[in-house]
């Protein structure tokens, strides 16, 4: 009998044509499970929808694959120690000690709790030890996003230890795969790479702890049967949410198909279930779309305004920072003459940053302090509660900055408490940023750090944002706390990230209005979960506008930019209009000392900041077009368009500084509008003295902006130019 023949029988054996079949479905996409006659479940389809719903049946069929069984590379959920030789989604070691597992199928239902939103449950249980695995699948229909994870019960009578316990285990099938991923340090975030996956298992993981996205966040872009493009080809994007420790392997296998497990970091973290006990994992979240990336993303935005971005689809606050402007060095005087500017300007808040706390080590510097949260009495001698109505005086509104995660070992909560602090006590001390974590496995820590934002709120009832800072990451890994309550240590890098969502939980049931900016000393935590808690998140340190453009460009493939605080800062010596430009594209604040702007700088910034005023609309809620590529270009240039395709506005930035490079010779296209519409053009954010090029009184038919374009005319003159595109009607 030919090996040919004999892998055609083992695919007949296998899949049995009565076997149960499941599908999920949203507007475009489609996943298709089929049991095998041992009632094991594979995923046997992912993509876009068949017309006949009675040909899902038939797809395993035509799929002739040859092979042993050293391993079902197409499992639901893969686990290991039995049938499986590959990489497992769930490892397991039993309270007997055995380290085998299967998982059949038993059952599934769906469920519909809102419109446009329905969760399945598939119901997998071990035939010998009986644990049990819920794969759930919460689709959105119309976004044709995914929220995967799974729910891992222990039904045994003793205690049961996962190795390894992935969210979400895909299997795609294609000619190849393009996986776009991203690196980076402080200053350096989100530098984009894209590799042609091959044989083996491609890693993207963080073994941080905390800040855990420093080097890597848990975001991707996969390129399905061919490189990834804006506007054509099955593009995947997916981002784990989890605000610690992650691992997603990216595997191709014998036959050339992709097989995708994400999850929490195995690393150090075997996690132990008690009898009767249930583990749930993180959300993998993914958005699926069969025309390019640029279609990917607007799907990822409009889900995570709707579902996921705390109020994400509510307005935001433009703000003053004092941080570049003073750094540590202020009194009450000094920040009390800040508000006018912030006034002026026209702003609708005065952020404090940091050095306003500690007395017996004051936060002069990042040396001493951290943990101290009472005001510095020299800095501060009337304490918040002044500044808050200062600040109210002046017009504007009050907000202050906060890292209560994190410690100073010059503090006297060190003192006091060095219990609190992740370290092994007979191990030398590593500093990051001359700061140690706070162990908050630890209730009595989880109580600290809500008590430092609960006291200032009931001592300061008006205050109008917090700056959440985190910028440290966990060495010597060890907690006191769970070596007292006799918990295995290698609970701790998990533990961390729950006690962390505690803390936000209670805040956010207390203070549910109040908006928040997620800082890690720049997108350290870069993900959806903390972002639910979150109405914003801070990108990078490096607020360069040059290096902005590339930054942001990128956490747009995953991020809507009513999610991306955008700061003008001093950073850079580039004039204040392309500095204002950039950070238009997202949530506009300042960095800046406004009485050292000229009259003209101020001039600008005030119109600029009336004109982002009105079109924040179109910015924070409308699509996202990606036009031309900084990466491959010497210009940059980004296109939102509002829902109803009756205003656009146009971001254009030449980002090279080489002779001629950047010189727009020819119309962009521009995409999203009406074919049918009629829209006027205007250039918007002139300098005061500088001339507008552009014939504003022409009308062009959406049809023509669409298939012709128009010409920013960017030049080594005209860097940065903002159109405002608005319906003409009749």
């Amino acid at each position: 009998m030919s090996k040919y023949l004999i892998g055609f029988i083992l695919l007949l054996n296998f899949f049995d044509l009565k076997s149960e079949i499941i599908k999920l479905q949203t507007k475009d996409l489609v996943i298709v499970f089929q049991t095998d006659d041992h009632q094991r479940l594979g995923m046997v389809y992912m993509g876009d929808k068949l017309n006949d719903d009675n040909e899902y049946a038939q797809i395993r069929s035509a799929y002739r694959y040859d092979g042993a069984n050293e391993g079902i590379f197409h499992m639901a959920y893969t686990p290991s120690g039995t049938w499986n030789l590959g990489e497992p989604a769930l490892s397991l070691i039993h309270s007997d000690g055995n380290t085998s597992t299967e998982l059949l199928y038993d059952s599934h239902m769906t469920e519909s709790n809102m419109s446009n939103v329905s969760t399945t449950s598939i119901v997998l249980i071990d035939p010998v030890y009986k644990t049990k695995v819920v794969l759930k699948y919460k689709l959105f229909y119309e976004e044709n996003v995914v929220e995967q994870w799974a729910e891992i019960y222990n039904q045994e009578t003793g205690t049961l230890r996962m190795d390894k316990y992935a969210s979400a285990n895909l299997y795609l099938e294609g000619e190849d795969f393009y996986l776009k991923h991203y690196h980076g340090v402080w200053a350096k975030e989100m530098k984009p790479e894209t590799t042609v996956l091959t044989s083996g298992i491609k890693t993207i993981e963080s073994k941080l702890g905390a800040r855990a996205n420093l080097l890597q966040p848990p975001s991707f872009v996969l390129g399905i049967d061919g490189p990834i493009s804006e506007d054509k080809g099955k593009v995947l994007l997916g981002n784990l949410e989890w605000t610690g420790n992650f691992k997603i392997d990216f595997e191709i296998d014998p036959y050339g198909n992709l097989k995708l497990i994400a999850g929490i970091n195995p690393f150090a973290s075997e996690y132990s279930l008690k009898a009767g006990e249930k583990f749930e994992t993180p959300a993998f979240v993914y958005a699926y779309s069969a025309k390019g990336a640029g279609d990917a993303s607007r799907n990822m935005h409009n889900w995570a305004r709707k579902y996921k971005l705390f109020d994400g689809e509510g307005n935001r606050l433009t703000l003053l920072n004092n941080w570049e402007a003073t750094y540590f060095d202020f009194d009450e005087q000094k920040l009390v003459s800040l508000f006018s500017g912030a006034k002026k300007l026209g702003v609708d808040m005065f952020l404090l940053d940091d050095g306003w706390f500690g007395n017996k080590y004051p936060r002069n510097s990042d040396k001493s302090g951290l943990g101290d949260w009472q005001e510095n009495t020299k800095k501060l001698p009337n304490g918040i509660p002044f500044l808050v109505k200062e600040a109210e005086k002046a017009g504007v509104k009050f907000g202050i900055w906060v890292e209560p995660e994190m410690v100073n070992p010059k503090s006297e909560l060190y003192e006091k408490h060095p219990d609190w602090v992740i370290r092994q006590k007979d191990r030398p001390e590593v500093y990051y940023r001359n700061q140690l974590v706070l162990d908050l496995s630890n209730p009595e820590v989880q109580n600290f750090v809500f008590g430092v934002l609960d006291t200032l709120f009931t001592e300061n009832p008006k205050l109008a944002f917090i700056k959440w800072d985190c910028n440290s990451v966990i060495f010597n890994a060890h907690s006191a706390y769970l070596e007292k309550m006799k918990l295995p240590q290698t609970h701790l890098y998990v533990d961390y990230v729950k006690g962390f969502y505690k803390v936000m939980e209670r805040i956010r049931a207390k203070y549910p209005n109040v908006p928040m900016m997620l800082c890690s000393g720049g997108g350290g935590r870069a993900d959806y979960k903390a972002l639910s808690y979150f109405t914003e998140f801070w990108l990078s340190d490096n607020t360069d506008p040059i290096e902005r453009v590339f930054i942001q460009w990128e956490n747009s493939f995953l991020f809507p930019s009513i999610a991306s605080d955008n700061h003008i800062t001093d950073w850079s010596k580039v004039g204040i209009k392309f500095r204002t430009d950039v950070a238009m594209m997202g949530k506009m604040g300042y960095d800046i000392v406004v009485d050292h702007l000229d009259e003209n700088e101020l001039t600008f910034s005030q119109e600029a900041l009336k004109k982002y005023d009105e079109l924040k609309p179109v910015i924070w809620r409308g699509d996202l077009f990606r036009l031309v590529d900084p990466w491959e270009n010497p210009m940059a240039v980004v296109q939102y368009v509002s829902k109803d395709k009756s205003k656009s506005v146009m971001f254009n930035y030449v980002i090279s500084n080489r002779y001629g490079a950047g010189n727009s010779t020819k119309p962009i296209v521009l995409q999203g509008l009406d074919p049918n519409k009629k829209y006027k053009i205007q250039e918007i954010n002139v300098f005061p003295g500088s001339f507008k090029v552009i014939d504003e009184t022409k009308v062009y038919s959406g049809d023509y902006l669409l298939k012709v374009g128009f010409n920013p005319v960017l030049s080594s003159r005209r860097t940065s130019v903002v159109l405002e595109i608005s319906e003409v009607k009749n």
